[in-house]
């Protein structure tokens, strides 16, 4: 019961705060800034794709699966969402999806495996 409670607790000192925890959706294209240390050096590598899901919600070991095809392969990468190697996440562009996970995208490809973009509205009242 002790060792549980304790994990709990250092997973609540690992939170990132709910101002720096990024605003995103399933079906939304992301750059995900992601620190990586090679020998002594670090660098910031850009990880650029779909989020097809989402898991645990704001926990803190939630975690977020981001899908991209790179040169003809598909690659997918899940990121802790709470990760101090994780730098920020930007939305590139909002998908309109009406499933909690995409995992068919695995089996289409080319036009097939896009996403619709999430209509904007553009009249006059609401940009007021």
């Amino acid at each position: 019961m002790k060792f549980a409670k304790a994990v709990e607790e250092l997973g609540q000192e690992q939170k990132k705060a709910a101002e720096m925890i990024p605003q995103f959706n399933i079906g939304d294209t992301v750059r995900v800034h992601f620190r990586i240390v090679e020998g002594e050096k670090e660098r910031v590598q850009v990880f650029e794709g779909v989020v097809i899901g989402r898991k645990g919600g704001e926990s803190p070991n939630a975690k977020f699966t981001v899908r991209r095809v790179a040169f003809g392969e598909g690659v997918e990468r899940v990121f802790p969402l709470h990760s101090p190697r994780v730098e920020k996440v930007e939305v590139t562009r909002e998908g309109r999806v009406r499933r909690a996970k995409l995992y068919y995208l695995r089996e289409r490809s080319g036009k097939a495996a896009r996403v619709k973009v999430k209509a904007r509205s553009t009249s006059a009242k609401e940009q007021k």
